[in-house]
């Protein structure tokens, strides 16, 4: 009967262990991903601030027309 207790107490930490590394890895994976979406969002800012000027470049160049 001990054998059995101790089998039993050793497959409950080898689950809850699994459990743990699993929510390790879908939690990284989230942050990750939501690290590189800000920084995407933060170059994509950056390009439209690039482009800006042309804008005003060629509202000046319709101007005299």
């Amino acid at each position: 009967a001990a054998e059995k207790r101790s089998l039993y107490i050793m497959r409950v930490v080898q689950i809850a262990v699994m459990c743990v590394l699993a929510l390790t890895v879908v939690f990284g994976i989230f942050f990750l991903g939501c690290n590189l979406l800000i920084k995407s969002e933060g170059m994509i800012n950056f390009l439209v601030k690039e482009r800006r000027p042309s804008k005003e470049v060629e509202a000046v160049v319709v101007g005299p027309y």
